[in-house]
């Protein structure tokens, strides 16, 4: 089991949640301030076996945006074991 954290801009949520959960991927939004300027951002966790890393992964960068500067990034994203997965 992994669990993925990406961390993207507060405009990028909708279209990439919308896409995961369409693929039946369950996503979890927790509203994030950070970087240089302090702007609005979004962790979304989601919780996958091994196999399916790379389609979330493919999910995230196909859905974020063209940038307006080369320099950005659309996402910053984790990748972590997940040892236990609990459900009560």
């Amino acid at each position: 089991m992994k669990l993925i954290l990406a961390i993207v801009s507060s405009d990028a949520v909708d279209p990439i949640s919308s896409a995961l959960v369409e693929r039946k991927y369950s996503v979890t939004q927790i509203s994030s301030v950070g970087g240089f300027l302090r702007r609005g951002s979004a962790t979304l966790v989601i919780g996958v076996d091994e196999p399916n890393v790379a389609e979330v992964l493919s999910v995230i960068r196909s859905t974020c945006g063209p940038l307006s500067k080369p320099d950005a990034h659309a996402a910053t994203i984790f990748v972590l074991d997940a040892k236990q997965f609990i459900q009560i």
